[in-house]
């Protein structure tokens, strides 16, 4: 059977739809940088998401194009996720979204090296005529956060967040946004199949005592 993150790590991946505290450890992530509305039709978003799937599955079907990676797995792609800021220090203001600086990503598995990942941007730059010079590898390591579902659309985010930062404080934590600790979202609906009431997200933010 197939590993699935989603699955297999419900703390970070299936939380409920209640404040919680999560300790996230370092994970290794494809990513491609940008700024802009993400809604923009044609844009720099949509050419991101583009690059994450194809280099996404790439790495995936990698035994069926005949090549060899040294202790690969049965996985199931993980679902995309964005972490989010602006200019302005702290929580993004989710309503200016032509001001979002912004880092897709998508989790890769343990076997995935630098070496294995050039092989997937050469191989899908190759096969599907698409510029991948754009995407890289990241770790990151979020470390303590606050986080919860949100289930609605992107534009009603902010009650939820109202609900980690009350339930956060409660606890004694305020958030800790910095350049390196943001807003994160992790996206377990697909908006393209999925009505806007019934879109699942996990938000997340970095604390700290």
């Amino acid at each position: 059977m197939a590993f699935d993150y989603k699955k297999e790590m419900k703390a970070l991946y299936a939380p409920k739809a209640e404040p919680a505290i999560v300790t996230v450890p370092k994970a290794a992530f494809l990513a491609v940088r940008g700024e802009g509305d993400p809604n923009a039709e044609g844009g720099s978003y949509a050419q991101a998401l583009n690059v994450l799937y194809a280099l996404a599955y790439t790495l995936k079907m990698s035994p069926k194009s005949g090549h060899a990676i040294p202790g690969y797995f049965e996985y199931v792609v993980p679902p995309l996720e964005g972490f989010w800021r602006t200019e302005k220090p702290g929580m993004p203001d989710l309503t200016d979204k032509s001001a979002f600086q912004w880092i897709s990503v998508i989790r890769l598995p343990e076997f995935v090296t630098q070496a294995e990942f050039a092989w997937a941007v050469e191989m899908a730059s190759r096969k599907k005529q698409l510029d991948c010079s754009a995407a890289g590898l990241l770790e990151i390591e979020e470390g303590l956060c606050v986080q919860m579902l949100h289930v609605g659309p992107y534009d009603n985010e902010p009650a939820t967040v109202a609900r980690m930062d009350a339930f956060a404080a409660e606890q004694g934590y305020v958030t800790d946004f910095s350049d390196t600790r943001l807003h994160h979202e992790i996206y377990l609906s697909d908006p393209r199949r999925t009505a806007p009431e019934k879109l699942k997200t996990v938000i997340r933010h970095p604390i700290r005592k």
